[in-house]
């Protein structure tokens, strides 16, 4: 009786410490799925967390950076620094960020700044193309990354920009035209320097010089001097070897025009430019040069700057915003 008794309360011990055995596995299992349960949680709120984050900063991307980018043609010519220090003092002013790069006349250069701009994230891209054509592509890839586009001086031809800023080139041109007329008379013969081919300025200002010179003078020499004063003397004293006659001298733009006062030599011949450019003007009041072209390179840069933040704040520009141009000579000079 004693031993089945023992035998009872082993079988009894047994099946108790089994219930605690359950009880504790039950109760790391449940553990266990609520540990798991509150990674998944912290993994999908990672993930929520992740995607805002992408989103904010794809949102943040399409907005801009509130920073103007502002591709020059060149600085190596005294309009564009003029143009660089007008839009600087107005950026300034109204507490913008602006970031100038200087193409050095090269179309390249030029494509590779309008890249280096397009990633630092800008708002607006204000460009003075080398290449009216060719500047084309870059310009197409920052409209693509919702970037507005504001051309100043020059045109970007076959792309809609949001606004073109530029002196009326072809008026100013048969300006400069008329008046060389006005001093030599109708069939005298005439050189012409012309700019950087494919620039719209060039086109500009010989479609304008053309209208009145092929119809009134003997245009006996057109040749590119890429609007620098250096080519320009260059090319005019091979014109002058070729054309030792000539009477009259049409440039696109001043620097030119100073190059080719260098190759006359005191010769008595009529030259005219083109930018109004301090040394341009004190040419024209010395003698050397018989008349400019004045424009306001230093309003066009502070225009482009207060359009570029028009278009950032959602407001409508105007599609063409022409500045008036003034022939200037030894009387109003």
């Amino acid at each position: 009786m004693k031993l089945k008794n023992l035998f009872t309360v082993a079988v009894a011990g047994i099946m108790a410490m089994s219930v605690v055995g359950c009880g504790s596995a039950v109760s790391v299992d449940g553990e266990k799925k609520a540990e798991a349960t509150t990674e998944a949680a912290k993994a999908e709120a990672a993930t929520e967390a992740a995607k805002a984050e992408t989103e904010a900063a794809a949102e943040a991307t399409a907005a801009g950076s509130g920073t103007i980018g502002l591709s020059l043609s060149t600085l190596n010519n005294p309009f564009f620094v003029t143009l660089q220090e007008g839009a600087q003092a107005k950026a300034a002013e109204l507490g913008m960020e602006l970031i100038v790069v200087d193409a050095g006349d090269d179309s390249a250069k030029q494509a590779s700044d309008i890249e280096d701009l397009i990633s630092k994230n800008i708002s607006v891209l204000i460009v003075n193309p080398v290449d009216s054509d060719a500047v084309a592509p870059s310009v197409e890839d920052a409209i693509a990354k919702d970037i507005k586009v504001v051309a100043v001086d020059r045109m970007v031809n076959g792309v809609d920009v949001d606004c073109s800023i530029a002196s009326d080139n072809v008026a100013g041109a048969q300006m400069a035209a008329d008046y060389i007329v006005e001093l030599v008379g109708e069939g005298a013969k005439v050189a012409e320097l012309q700019g950087v081919n494919g620039a719209s300025a060039t086109i500009d200002r010989g479609e304008g010089f053309h209208k009145v010179a092929d119809e009134k003078l003997d245009v006996v020499a057109s040749q590119t001097a890429n609007f620098n004063r250096a080519e320009g003397m260059s090319v005019m004293e091979n014109i002058l070897q070729a054309n030792p006659d000539v009477q009259a001298v049409f440039a696109h733009n001043d620097e030119m025009a100073l190059g080719a006062v260098e190759a006359v030599s005191g010769k008595d011949i009529v030259i005219a430019g083109f930018d109004a450019t301090d040394d341009a003007i004190a040419a024209v009041k010395e003698g050397t040069m018989a008349c400019t072209v004045a424009q306001k390179p230093d309003l066009m840069g502070a225009t482009a700057v207060e359009t570029a933040q028009k278009l950032m704040n959602g407001e409508t520009v105007e599609k063409s915003m022409p500045v008036e141009v003034k022939l200037v000579t030894k009387e109003n000079a």
